[in-house]
């Protein structure tokens, strides 16, 4: 029963996941479907970020006490009307209000399932189930992002919402029948989750993070309008690209775990976060060799994914006592980067009125990262001479 629940979380956050990813691999067909500019079709995936990283903690707080498998319940139906609402939708605008039933229901259901394999998963389990469930994101965009795109091109941009509703029904019947209820938590208040930001250790680490996802997403939500505009590749190609590069992603989670453990994860968050930066920077330099950019776009994928694991070894490691809480504040901080780097994504291209600079925008923000990082780290050193 334990593996099944896992494996159920796992496939949920797989559609959850996939309806956040697949909007970029979509984005260019989106934008003249629906007869907007490209920079503002960019802002669905900055108004699901806003809906993530401020529904999220609001709505786990409030429902805190309530039992897991409720929750998971309620927001897996929150998230099939919001695909459904996406389907339905005529316009922009309806859409972009489906995109926060999406944003928030998938925030909380990612918490709502790690809370429910802490309960259900001995203790010596806990880490492999975890693994497994974050398994469900990086599938989503070796699988769920290329379905979109193919789904996309032969039926138009609803039907992979369509899709996602669908899919979702039978996680949802499976988790009434089959899971156990499980008691909720002892709510966390607002301001004790904003006070570990005080540490300032935490602080550099939490820049970090927001610089990191925003300059990743200033180029991921133009990623396959960068592949079709400046590298000249097809809808069918862009798709195979980004299946390559959910590959990828996949190896490079893989790597980046046992990198952890041999080299520790401040180097690795160290040499990640300038790998981010030396793909980029040469990427619009790359465009006359489409083979040459896209080695340079799957360099920069791959160490996005590598650094995963030592983030969030990184926070653990410095408030193990609160490492759920730091996870949950990381969370958010993450969402908050994405919506800001989809934002500035968009205002870059507006401005320049072509998406071949946002590699540079990004690698300005990334260079933040970097300085954060370096400065967390130094902190991190003084901290430890001053208890040793």
């Amino acid at each position: 029963m334990q593996r099944i629940a896992v494996y159920l979380f796992m496939f949920a956050v797989f559609f959850t996941a996939t309806s956040e990813l697949v909007v970029a691999g979509i984005l260019p067909e989106l934008a003249g479907q629906m007869r907007v500019s490209l920079a503002l079709a960019g802002q669905l995936v900055t108004i699901y970020s806003l809906a993530f990283a401020v529904g999220t903690p609001l709505i786990v707080t409030l429902t805190a006490r309530l039992g897991r498998k409720k929750l998971l319940l309620a927001t897996l139906a929150v998230f099939i009307a919001g695909n459904l609402a996406s389907f339905a939708s005529p316009g922009f605008a309806m859409l972009a209000a489906a995109r926060v039933l999406l944003g928030a229901s998938s925030g909380v259901l990612m918490v709502a399932a790690f809370g429910a394999a802490a309960k259900l998963v001995p203790a010596e389990r806990l880490g492999s189930a975890i693994g497994t469930i974050v398994l469900g994101f990086s599938s989503a965009m070796v699988a769920g992002v290329p379905i979109g795109i193919a789904l996309t091109e032969r039926f138009g941009w609803q039907a992979i919402f369509l899709l996602l509703a669908v899919g979702s029904l039978p996680i949802l019947l499976a988790i009434a029948w089959l899971l156990p209820e499980t008691e909720g938590d002892a709510p966390v208040p607002l301001l004790r989750q904003i006070a570990v930001a005080r540490d300032p250790v935490i602080r550099s680490a939490l820049l970090l993070v927001l610089f990191r996802e925003a300059g990743n997403s200033i180029m991921f939500a133009y990623a396959a309008a960068f592949l079709g505009d400046m590298l000249h590749r097809s809808t069918g190609q862009i798709g195979a690209i980004m299946l390559a590069f959910g590959i990828a992603g996949a190896i490079g989670s893989r790597l980046g775990g046992a990198a952890v453990d041999r080299w520790g994860s401040s180097r690795l968050i160290v040499g990640s976060v300038a790998a981010h930066v030396l793909a980029l920077a040469l990427l619009p330099l790359a465009v006359g060799s489409p083979p040459l950019a896209i080695a340079f776009m799957a360099l920069w994928v791959l160490a996005m994914f590598v650094m995963g694991p030592a983030t969030q070894t990184y926070f653990i490691e410095q408030a193990p006592q609160a490492a759920s809480l730091v996870i949950s504040v990381n969370i958010s901080v993450t969402q908050i980067g994405l919506a800001a780097g989809a934002a500035l994504g968009g205002a870059a291209v507006a401005m320049n009125g072509t998406v071949l600079y946002n590699p540079w925008v990004a690698s300005v923000a990334l260079l933040l990262s970097f300085a954060a990082a370096l400065d967390s780290i130094r902190r991190k050193k003084q901290a430890f001479i001053k208890t040793h």
